[in-house]
């Protein structure tokens, strides 16, 4: 039988990254996708048309409509591909920190509920199998808005002598703070998926991303900033920064170069590893930044505002400390940044953004 790669979220970005990629190695790839992102943020977000461009592209692909809330749906697909799963990457998820608020049970259900049903039938029928976790910087919640960033003219920063200026490590306390009710989901699936590799002593490692972004974004209003922001400055749509004077920062990881990251733990896995994962400091931007980048590489300007209030829990800054998981990994590297990524997701989505304005 052939060896098989589960990938959950198939149809997103991440997912469809690591479906292509999977392939590419020689696995089958079983596909679980049923499209939640379309009632999420609406019909422009669906991940239909990239379940069925895979399904064209790759006769080892096989898309299984399937909801993670459903326990026994999870376990049988498993069991069906039992002796045969080699990894397993799950980046399904309610992924947005505003919409969390709209469906607290719907956001709890996927993104905890969901992955603690993944890990059950991974447990029983591969757990040898390594389970690549897609987890977010939301779990440490705001905690990231006590350092003592300086204001400078178009970003916030550390100063170069603070401990964390080369990026945040997995030292910071997840405790004490406001996550959003999307940070408290992914924090639970976060640690299911650590105490799954340290009790049943699984190869599991959850990846604390950053923001995660690529030419495949769909870039949706309430998910996929740079995608949505480039969007938004092709198509002449007014754009709302959500406080903080547009001197957030973030880094930003290309979707190859996560998934670059997912293999090297593959061939060398862990128990209960965990990672911060994203741009660091070879790729990140303020809102500002990102702003002048996008009118640059589109020759237009934008039309934006000033929200009065930033979103519960946002971060003010977050850069990504590399160093842990390059220590591990160290024929691993970032291989994209910002201009790169913002210059792929227009030269890809041109076209496309111009026909829908007509």
């Amino acid at each position: 039988m052939p060896a098989i790669a589960i990938v959950t979220g198939s149809g997103g970005l991440i997912g469809s990254e690591s479906v292509r990629h999977l392939v590419a190695q020689g696995l089958d790839v079983v596909g679980i996708e049923n499209d939640m992102r379309s009632s999420f943020f609406g019909p422009e977000a669906s991940t239909a048309p990239v379940t069925e461009e895979l399904r064209r592209a790759y006769p080892e692909f096989r898309s299984h409509e399937l909801d993670i809330r459903d326990a026994d749906g999870v376990e049988r697909l498993f069991a069906e591909h039992a002796g045969s799963i080699e990894v397993v990457v799950h980046t399904a998820a309610q992924p947005s920190h505003d919409w969390a608020a709209r469906e607290p049970q719907t956001d709890f259900g996927v993104n905890a509920n969901g992955t603690l049903n993944l890990l059950e039938a991974a447990r029983a029928h591969c757990p040898d199998a390594p389970f690549i976790f897609c987890s977010t910087n939301k779990v440490y919640g705001d905690t990231p808005n006590r350092l003592p960033l300086q204001d400078l003219p178009t970003r916030l920063e550390l100063p170069e002598d603070h401990r964390y200026f080369k990026g945040i490590d997995t030292s910071m306390s997840i405790d004490l703070s406001t996550h959003s009710l999307f940070g408290a989901s992914k924090a639970a699936a976060d640690l299911l998926v650590q105490e799954y590799g340290r009790y049943f002593d699984m190869p599991t490692v959850s990846f604390r991303g950053g923001c995660l972004t690529g030419p495949q974004h769909a870039g949706a209003k309430l998910h996929g900033f740079l995608a949505y922001l480039m969007k938004c400055v092709v198509t002449g749509t007014p754009y709302t920064v959500f406080g903080y004077a547009g001197k957030q920062v973030r880094d930003n990881i290309h979707s190859a170069d996560l998934v670059a990251a997912f293999e090297a733990f593959r061939k060398t896995p862990r128990a209960a590893a965990v990672y911060n994962i994203g741009g660091g400091r070879y790729s990140n931007c303020s809102m500002l930044e990102a702003i002048e980048a996008c009118e640059r590489i589109a020759g237009r300007e934008l039309e934006w505002e000033l929200g009065p209030e930033p979103r519960i829990g946002d971060h003010r800054w977050w850069i990504s400390d590399l160093a842990p998981f390059e220590a591990d990994y160290p024929d691993w590297t970032l291989r994209h940044g910002i201009d790169e990524i913002l210059a792929e997701i227009y030269e890809h989505n041109l076209e496309r953004w111009m026909a829908a304005v007509g």
